[in-house]
């Protein structure tokens, strides 16, 4: 790949503005969103529960899930400084995502399957878990910020609001579909039995035996992982590279020329950019990233304690097992359970998505996400006082609100402050105030559910939730706040997701 020098000359024609898209390349262009969100999806719910089933204790559970941020830190900057300044054959930006998809398809397959790999390498179970684990999220950052980008590279400025909901229901269709996946697995027989029912009452025929007979067990030996989350892995890995390469296949970037009349032609020539100029970018990162950082700060260590630790606060607090249980049915339940209300919680996030700009035109930014931060906070808080598994769909709506929020609102508010040839990396270095906070809690907050806790996570996730409403807190009273029209705040929410 070369990197561009300047810009090109768009000659006697001046500025152009960007084509409008119909709705079928909208889509088009916007369909690995839902492969990338379905890999995220089966990660964030089922990592702890797989780990566990290897024989992680709830203790080192943390210091396991260190090497999502870790990648994280070290791959965003990187792809974003490279996404801004470099070109090839294929495109801009398709060789990042699917290099991206690949490698994350790979980590999908073999990460539940490090028992049956250790066999034959002769490796320690819990170390190539990690391995694959590192895989799979380093793979997501390099497949994700380049996808955003191509839809912000594509998209004229007047069809955002179309563009955004696209994106937003195609994210929040694979996000829900990898996290209530392994769930669907373990009941796919018993659908089916239902279903073979409705269709002989009704209609005179039914499911032919071969589908009735296809079950997929939420039980596992020892060590290793229930063929229900083995097979959603399969079948997530497959999804993404399929979404992947439709958009690959169906949708065209524009070539540097065009960039350039998009731009109004050559007008200045620009120094070739250097890796170097990461460094300079991080030392003159704006005020207003400062304070948004230290909201991010509580707001993502509250996540990762939701993501870590809810399969074992389930399994202690909700079906009442004991914190080295790890292999039996009830835990697995309670693996499935976190799946399933992982899922509510990004179904929740579309309809909030959509919200977010009314609510912020009416009273403020800065106040909509204190609001959703909130609400976040207090479904953490709320899920130690619900007892009935069956009501904590309640503690998931307003965890809903606060992750549609954290995924745009910051980044509305920070928008403005960015330069737009520096998009690419200073949402890199920007990440590492979301990478940060959960180093710091996957260090310590093993350690603490142990030796403060008594291994009941339930409590630790209480603290996370104490730690989103104190990032409300921070929000009303340490953001600055800038006058703007109604107008102008829907343009900056729909321009964060491109």
């Amino acid at each position: 790949m070369a990197e561009m020098a300047g810009r090109y000359d768009a000659g006697k024609f001046g500025k152009k503005t960007k084509p409008n898209l119909s709705m079928l390349q909208i889509i088009n262009m916007s369909m690995g969103f839902l492969g990338i969100q379905m890999a995220f999806g089966l990660q964030n719910g089922n990592a702890s529960r797989i780990l566990a089933n290897f024989g992680a204790d709830v203790h080192e559970l943390s210091w396991f899930w260190l090497v999502a941020p870790i990648t994280g830190l070290i791959v965003q900057p990187i792809i974003g400084h490279m996404g801004d300044n470099t070109w090839s054959p294929l495109g801009r930006r398709k060789p990042y995502f699917l290099i991206g998809a690949v490698l994350c398809a790979i980590g999908l397959v073999m990460l539940p399957n490090a028992a049956s790999a250790t066999q034959m390498m002769a490796a320690n179970v819990l170390l190539l878990a990690v391995i694959f684990l590192a895989m799979m999220d380093a793979s997501i950052n390099v497949a994700m910020e380049p996808f955003r980008a191509l839809v912000g590279d594509m998209l004229p400025k007047h069809q955002g609001t179309i563009g955004f909901s696209v994106q937003t229901i195609l994210i929040g269709i694979g996000a829900v579909i990898g996290s209530e996946l392994p769930n669907f697995l373990s009941n796919f027989q018993k659908i089916n039995t239902y279903i073979d029912f409705y269709l002989r009452k009704k209609m005179s025929f039914g499911l032919p035996q071969w589908i009735l007979d296809i079950s997929f067990s939420n039980e596992a030996p020892k060590g290793f992982v229930a063929d229900n989350v083995i097979y959603a892995f399969y079948i997530g890995a497959a999804v993404l590279i399929l979404s992947i390469l439709y958009t690959i296949f169906t949708t065209k970037e524009y070539s540097p020329q065009e960039f350039a009349k998009f731009e109004g032609g050559k007008k200045e020539e620009e120094q070739p950019s250097k890796f170097t100029d990461i460094f300079k970018d991080f030392s003159n990162i704006p005020s207003q990233m400062k304070r948004l950082g230290i909201v991010q700060f509580f707001s993502w260590f509250a996540l990762f304690t939701m993501w870590v630790f809810t399969t074992s606060a389930l399994a202690t607090h909700h079906f009442g097992l004991s914190p080295d249980d790890t292999h039996s049915a009830e835990f697995n339940k309670a693996g499935d359970l976190t799946g399933s209300l992982f899922g509510s919680y990004n179904f929740y996030a579309i309809f909030f998505a959509f919200a977010l700009t009314p609510i912020a035109k009416f009273i403020g930014k800065k106040q909509t996400h204190a609001l959703a931060l909130a609400c976040g906070g207090l479904g953490l808080i709320s899920m130690y006082f619900i007892k009935d598994v069956n009501n904590l769909w309640i503690s998931m709506v307003g965890l809903g609100f606060a992750w549609a929020s954290i995924l745009a609102m910051p980044y509305a508010m920070l928008i403005d402050s960015i330069p737009q040839k520096k998009m690419g990396v200073y949402m890199g270095i920007f990440n590492f105030f979301i990478v940060i906070p959960q180093i710091i809690n996957g260090i310590f907050g093993g350690p603490i559910v142990s030796g403060i806790f008594g291994k009941q996570a339930i409590d630790y996730v209480v603290v996370g939730g104490v730690c989103m409403l104190l990032g409300a807190v921070l929000t009303l009273f340490f953001i600055k706040s800038e006058a703007e029209t109604p107008k102008e705040i829907e343009e900056e929410i729909q321009q964060v997701h491109f």
